[in-house]
C-alpha cells in the first residue's frame, strides 16, 4: 500500500484534518490563566512545553498546526511518535521542505493543556528563525490555541489571557470596537479600508501576528491597489521557503471600522514570493504586528469576533530600517574583557620626591563568549551598500559601542531606524581584517 504524500502550505496551511479530542483547556479553578510573553520586533514569543520540554514559540495567527524547528535536534528530546513524512511550503522563493507530522503530543501553555496535539517537525536542522531575531525560537503555534480558547493579547502589559469558552464573560468596554472575523482554511480575516491616492478601497486582510511589518498589500490595478511614486525595493522578511522581497512605501490611512491608522508603512511583496498566499482570491493582504501592537485584542474564534481597544502605542509613528542592513545572530565570538587596574607604586619608599611615584598598570584579561552579529541582507544602493559594507561582514561596534554589549539584536537594529541624516559608524571584521565604515541614514519615503 502506497504511503500518502502531502504537500502543505505553511502560510495558507491546508486545514482539512480531522480533529479527535485535540483541544486546549485551561486547567485552573476559574478556567482562566495569564501567560507572560516577550515582544521582539513586533512579534509575540511565548513559553510552550511539549512532552515535558520547555521551549519558546512564535504566536502566529497565520498558521494552522504547530511547527517545530529541529536546529537543536529538538525532535529527539520531544520523543516524537506516530510520525509521517510530509512536505511543507511557505512564503519565499525556495522549494518545499521535508517535515514529520506527529500525533498525540502533550502541549502546555501556562495552565492551558492539550493532551492530543498534532505538530510538524521540520527535518532540516539549518532552518530556523532564531538567528534572525537574536533569541531562541523553537517553533510556531497559532490556530489550535485560538480555536479552543478566548485569547486576549495585552500588548501594553505583555501577557496573554487564556479563558475557556464556557468560563468567558464578555464585559462592557468603553472605546472598544468589535469586528467580525471570517475564516479561510482556518486563518482569520477582517474587513478594512485602505486610503491610497485619496481613494478609499475596501480590503479583506489576513490577521497575521507572525509578521512584524504594519501592512502587506497585494498589488491589484483593477481595484487601485498600487504603490505610489515613493517606494523602494527591499528585503521584507523570511518565510519558510526563503526570503521575501518587494516594495516598501506608505499609504495615507488604514481604517478598521471607527479606528483610523494614519500614514502606516506598507509593503507590496513580489508575486514570486507569495504565490500560495494568493490562493484565496478575495484576500488583499495582511495586517501585522506593527499595527496589531497598537491595540489590546480579544479573539473569540468560536463566536467569529475580535475586539480591539487602542493602547498607548496607537499614535506611535511608523518607522523602518533606513540603513539597508539586516543583521543576524551568527553564533558567538571570543571577546577579550580588560579587567586591568591602575595603582600607584613608590619606587623608593625613603624618597619624598613625588616624581618617584610611578603608575603601574596590571593587566588582567578574561576571554568571554559573546554573541556575533553578521550582515545577512544588504539592500543595493542603500547607504550601507554605498559605504562599502558587504554581506557576511561581522559587526564589531556601532557608533563606538561594542556590538556584543547590546542585550538583544533588536536593540542594535533599533539604531538603523533613526531619523534621516543620522550618522552611523560601523566597525566590522572581514576576512580577518578590521574595517571602519561611516554613512548617514536616508529616508527613501521622505
Amino acid at each position: 500500500m502506497k504511503r500518502a504524500f502531502y504537500v502543505i502550505i505553511l502560510y495558507v496551511l491546508s486545514s482539512s484534518f480531522c480533529y479527535s479530542q485535540d483541544y486546549f483547556i485551561v486547567n485552573s479553578k476559574k478556567g482562566v490563566d495569564k501567560v507572560k510573553f516577550k515582544l521582539v520586533n513586533n512579534l509575540i514569543i511565548i513559553p510552550v512545553e511539549i512532552n515535558g520540554v520547555s521551549l519558546s514559540f512564535l504566536l502566529d495567527t497565520g498558521v494552522s498546526k504547530p511547527i517545530v524547528f529541529n536546529f537543536l535536534n529538538i525532535s529527539d528530546s520531544l520523543k516524537i511518535k506516530n510520525a509521517q513524512k510530509i512536505m511543507l511550503r511557505g512564503l519565499g522563493e525556495g522549494d518545499a521542505i521535508e517535515a514529520l507530522r506527529s500525533k498525540n503530543n502533550i502541549f502546555r501553555i501556562g495552565e492551558a493543556i492539550n493532551i492530543n496535539q498534532d505538530l510538524y517537525a521540520i527535518l532540516d536542522s539549518s532552518l530556523n528563525f532564531s538567528h534572525k531575531l537574536g533569541l531562541p525560537i523553537h517553533g510556531i503555534i497559532g490556530y489550535d490555541l485560538f480555536k479552543d480558547l478566548v485569547v486576549e493579547i495585552n500588548y501594553t502589559k505583555r501577557f496573554l489571557k487564556l479563558t475557556n469558552q464556557e468560563d468567558y464573560r464578555r464585559k462592557s468596554c468603553k472605546g472598544c470596537e468589535e469586528l467580525n472575523l471570517e475564516f479561510y482554511k482556518n486563518k482569520p480575516y477582517v474587513n478594512g479600508v485602505v486610503d491610497i491616492d485619496n481613494r478609499n478601497i475596501p480590503v479583506k486582510m489576513l490577521i497575521d501576528s507572525g509578521g512584524s511589518d504594519a501592512l502587506w498589500l497585494f498589488e491589484n490595478e483593477a481595484i487601485g491597489i498600487n504603490s505610489n511614486a515613493k517606494f523602494f525595493q527591499d528585503f521584507l522578511g523570511h518565510g519558510l521557503s526563503g526570503s521575501v522581497y518587494g516594495k516598501r512605501s506608505k499609504i495615507k490611512a488604514f481604517h478598521l471600522n471607527k479606528f483610523t491608522i494614519k500614514n502606516p508603512n506598507v509593503a507590496f511583496p513580489d508575486t514570486t514570493s507569495i504565490g500560495h498566499a494568493l490562493d484565496h482570491k478575495e484576500r488583499h493582504g495582511s495586517v501585522s504586528g506593527d499595527i496589531l501592537k497598537r491595540f489590546n485584542i480579544v479573539f473569540n474564534y468560536r463566536k467569529g469576533k475580535v475586539r480591539l481597544k487602542k493602547n498607548r502605542f496607537f499614535k506611535e509613528s511608523f518607522r523602518y530600517n533606513k540603513s539597508g542592513i539586516e543583521l543576524a545572530h551568527n553564533g558567538v565570538r571570543l571577546v577579550k574583557d580588560d579587567t586591568g587596574f591602575v595603582s600607584p607604586k613608590t619606587k623608593n619608599k625613603s624618597s619624598t620626591v613625588e616624581d618617584n611615584t610611578q603608575i603601574v598598570y596590571s593587566p588582567n584579561y578574561k576571554l568571554r563568549l559573546k554573541p556575533a552579529y553578521v550582515i545577512l541582507e544588504l539592500r543595493i544602493d542603500s547607504p550601507a551598500y554605498r559605504a562599502g559594507l558587504k554581506i557576511g561582514d561581522t559587526v564589531l561596534s556601532v557608533n563606538n559601542k561594542p556590538a556584543h554589549q547590546f542585550a538583544l539584536l533588536q536593540d542594535l537594529m533599533e539604531l538603523f531606524y533613526g531619523n534621516h541624516n543620522k550618522s552611523i559608524k560601523l566597525k566590522v571584521e572581514r576576512g580577518g581584517e578590521v574595517l571602519t565604515y561611516s554613512f548617514k541614514l536616508v529616508d527613501m519615503l521622505k
